[in-house]
């Protein structure tokens, strides 16, 4: 049985679908005026782990993501860009589709966008009013009670008495109490917006994805999925509207992963270490950036850094080399003890790094087999890719991994020219020229290119 860590009760609890074998995950996604980063890359790698494990042990799963096509950011960085907020928007939404497909991330059954769903913003805000968990302020801008709500803070743990105490932003006169929120955002000159009872105006950000989910989930489904710095007040004040609108519980299992660091420094523009997808994926292949997000748990710290993502590298290079000389044989046995093994770390809130572990397990035993041709290592190869492919992993032809197809679009030398070189150096080899050849092993060398000489030719893979 799958357990998992649940953001709200603190503890690790037995996934019980509110409809036999069906699941239904809602996760925050990304608020799209500017490039993916590697925080980002987290978050869509971490529950699409999470969405292939449970489809691969027979759950129905329903995965929305959502996408915030209309927020303060967006409209700043429009005005700012002279462009319009369309534009903006479905310009970044394709760059983030493109960083999501490098990394293997499936697409999600429904991503919404809040634009498209004004019909329900506005219907929750109406409810909200109505059953007096919300008001209008002087200024036409909606709030969200804080009071109605007693449960209020047990997600994030915080203390409303305490946070009032700590409120230091100037208290908007509008609000009956600091701690309230803005649900709806009356229209200001050159800001987009859309009719409403209360006025012309857009909805502020934490409503989005309470319409969103609902609509796409019902009223009361299984997991809500974000991450860490979305606890409070997002997810805290999803809860709170949702709750008090629908009159039922929401989302049973709140997973949050944990927050990237750089070097063990927090991430930011600020500090100067700020890393967007496509900029780590100059350096690193998409695959060896999916495999040092799932080597630590989810919920754990994420440090990155050239050391960790070279020993990522290395690592997976590893299993690629165990399974290249192995024959694909679909009609092999799979070891079922492993699938089992693998199963019961998964089945632990999702421990990857275990799961990992196993993966060189196998391809310690793979390595054992001399002959790769035999029943024995057929079987483990597959049991190997199997496990692989439930976390998005070793699905690449194992020798395009070792010489770095990917790396050929980011400019390094191409396979042809590296091919050609190890041609020019068999033959000075036959020809007794052995200056010729280490000159050329030399050549190699400088490219970040290995060789390995055997029986049946030359390999080669890049550094």
């Amino acid at each position: 049985m799958v357990a998992i860590y649940n953001s709200f009760t603190g503890l690790k609890e037995p996934l019980k679908p509110i409809e036999p074998k069906k699941i239904r995950m809602y996760v925050c996604g990304m608020t799209v005026y500017d490039f993916c980063h590697i925080g980002h890359a987290r978050v869509m790698v971490v529950f699409d782990m999470v969405a292939r494990y449970l489809r691969s042990i027979g759950f129905d799963l329903l995965y929305v993501r959502n996408i915030t096509d209309i927020d303060d950011k967006i409209i700043d960085r429009a005005n700012s860009n002279n462009e319009s907020i369309t534009d903006l928007t479905e310009r970044y939404i394709e760059s983030m589709n493109k960083d999501a497909d490098a990394l293997g991330v499936l697409p999600p059954d429904i991503e919404p966008k809040a634009t498209e769903h004004m019909k329900e913003i506005i219907e929750m805000i109406s409810t909200l009013i109505e059953r007096k968990h919300a008001y209008l302020g002087e200024n036409s801008d909606v709030y969200f009670d804080v009071s109605s709500f007693d449960a209020y803070g047990k997600l994030s743990g915080k203390n409303i008495d305490e946070l009032r105490v700590g409120e230091r932003v100037e208290v908007q006169k509008e609000k009956n109490d600091p701690l309230d929120f803005v649900l709806w955002k009356a229209a200001k000159k050159g800001e987009p917006s859309w009719p409403s009872p209360w006025g012309d105006g857009r909805p502020g950000w934490h409503i989005e994805c309470s319409a969103m989910s609902t609509h796409c989930l019902g009223n009361h489904f299984d997991i809500h999925g974000g991450g860490q710095d979305l606890q409070f007040p997002h997810h805290e004040n999803e809860i709170a509207q949702s709750v008090c609108s629908t009159g039922e519980g929401f989302a049973n299992v709140w997973m949050h992963n944990g927050f990237v660091r750089v070097d063990e420094e927090k991430m930011s523009k600020s500090l100067g270490n700020f890393f967007t997808i496509k900029e780590v994926l100059k350096k690193y292949q998409p695959e060896v950036v999916r495999f040092f997000i799932l080597s630590s748990h989810y919920r754990s710290p994420l440090n990155y850094s050239i050391d960790n993502l070279d020993e990522a590298k290395s690592a997976l290079t590893r299993l690629y080399t165990a399974l290249r000389d192995t024959e694909e044989d679909s009609s092999a046995s799979i070891d079922e003890s492993y699938i089992t093994k693998f199963n019961s770390f998964m089945d632990d809130d999702f421990n990857t790094p275990r799961a990992i572990s196993l993966l060189h397990e196998i391809a310690k035993k793979l390595n054992r087999n001399e002959d790769k041709s035999i029943a024995e290592a057929k079987g483990l190869a597959l049991t190997l890719k199997r496990i692989g492919s439930v976390l998005g992993l070793l699905e690449s032809v194992p020798q395009h991994f070792l010489q770095g197809k990917e790396n050929e679009s980011r400019g390094s030398a191409d396979a042809d020219h590296i091919n050609n070189l190890i041609r020019q150096r068999n033959i000075a080899r036959d020809e007794k020229n052995f200056a010729r050849a280490d000159e050329i092993r030399k050549q190699l060398t400088e490219l970040d290119i290995s060789l390995e000489d055997t029986e049946d030719g030359t390999d080669w893979r890049r550094n």
